[in-house]
């Protein structure tokens, strides 16, 4: 697939939890890590989407958010992806933060310069990826 989305995430759907007018979508990436999506029943409907299912988790890079410290808060972000800075490709106001998960598989996010600088981000050190279920998109393969 071609798609301007940075993050592509194969994975096989584990759980849907259908409600009124959305469902929520639990991807399990090879890795082991779970991305949780919130996409409409027409969706779910429209994909054929059923358990065991191979689907691509498409997230965009802005969409990531960097956490390194919770402060004791908790988030109602539904994805929160441990992993460690792999790289930092610096940019004029942005920069590329690309984070490899337990699983082994990479987020990337684009965050400004200033929250480089912020959060004292370096190679090796650990971060939490995290984004909402609503950033999420889903796609399977066409029949």
């Amino acid at each position: 697939m071609k798609a301007s989305a940075r993050n592509q995430f194969n994975g096989i759907v584990s759980d849907i939890v259908a409600g009124a007018v959305n469902a929520e979508v639990h991807v399990t990436l090879p890795g082991g890590d779970l991305i949780a999506a919130t996409i409409t029943q027409e969706s779910v409907a429209t994909l054929a989407l059923a358990k065991g299912m191979a689907v691509t988790a498409l997230i965009k890079a802005p969409h990531i958010i960097l956490v390194t410290d919770f402060g004791g808060y908790k988030l109602s972000a539904r994805n929160q992806l441990p992993g460690t800075v792999a790289a930092i490709k610096p940019g004029q106001v942005n920069a590329e933060v690309v984070i490899e998960l337990a699983g082994g598989e990479h987020v990337a996010a684009t965050v400004t310069q200033d929250s480089i600088e912020h959060l004292g981000l370096r190679k090796g050190q650990k971060v939490m990826a995290v984004f909402k279920a609503g950033a999420v998109i889903l796609a399977v393969a066409a029949a």
